[in-house]
């Protein structure tokens, strides 16, 4: 028999890209809905932030409950993150990566006879810990970045500093210097008092002041755009 396959594509979805926990609640709580024509078994867990781990051998200060459960087509499942009381950073936030992962239904019938190759989907979102008295808001933390553009090889790249306790992440950012505009479209994470290099798609005078212009993403991941001053690396 030949091998048969179809478009491949995850039924279950999170209601979420990202799960924030409070240390005054204990717990946080995120949906996962299945949207296929069949029952799906999901396996959750929390990993530091290697996504090769395994999930028998990672100890976080946190439990996923259920770990294992089905969902019937069209229906939902509320996952209950808990923190289990380790100490973690209290003048700052921790971040880990819950991990849903989807096991595909054992075939039957006419399907078992044939050569089918089933794929197991996984979905990992971020996990903020987010202790109590921390200054500030993690809706202000984007714009108390600090920029500085700097070259890169023969193209720029951004220089960025995180002053806060919350991490940011941005979607992207555009820079206009020396009368022209530059991009980075990849965004990434900055965790609290670090400095990330962000590159940029190409080349920007050095001479004088400039503007970054980014888009952040808030604790429901939607945007947070703003607009900061970027200068030439000292």
């Amino acid at each position: 028999m030949g091998l048969t396959g179809s478009a491949a594509h995850a039924s279950v979805v999170l209601g979420g890209t990202r799960v924030i926990l409070d240390e005054k609640d204990k717990e946080a709580t995120i949906r996962a809905s299945n949207e296929g024509n069949t029952p799906a078994l999901i396996q959750t867990w929390v990993d530091k932030g290697d996504p090769k781990a395994s999930p028998t051998s990672i100890e976080v200060p946190f439990t996923v409950m259920p770990p294992v459960a089905r969902i019937d087509p069209s229906k939902g499942q509320t996952l209950r993150v808990l923190y289990t009381g380790e100490p973690l950073p209290t003048d700052k936030e921790s971040v880990f990566w819950l991990n849903v992962l989807e096991i595909p239904p054992k075939a039957t019938g006419d399907l078992a006879e044939a050569n089918r190759l089933q794929l197991a989907f996984r979905t990992r979102v971020k996990l903020f810990y987010r202790p109590t008295g921390l200054v500030g808001t993690a809706a202000e933390a984007p714009s108390r970045v600090t920029w500085r553009i700097k070259p890169a090889g023969k193209t720029l790249a951004l220089e960025a500093t995180n002053p806060t306790g919350y991490h940011v992440s941005y979607a992207g950012m555009d820079v206009s210097a020396g009368g022209k505009t530059v991009r980075n479209q990849e965004g990434g994470m900055i965790g609290p008092g670090e400095t990330k290099t962000f590159p940029l798609d190409g080349e920007a005078g050095l001479g004088a002041n400039g503007s970054v212009h980014y888009r952040a993403i808030n604790d429901w991941g939607g945007p947070i755009e703003g607009d900061a001053p970027v200068v030439p690396a000292s």
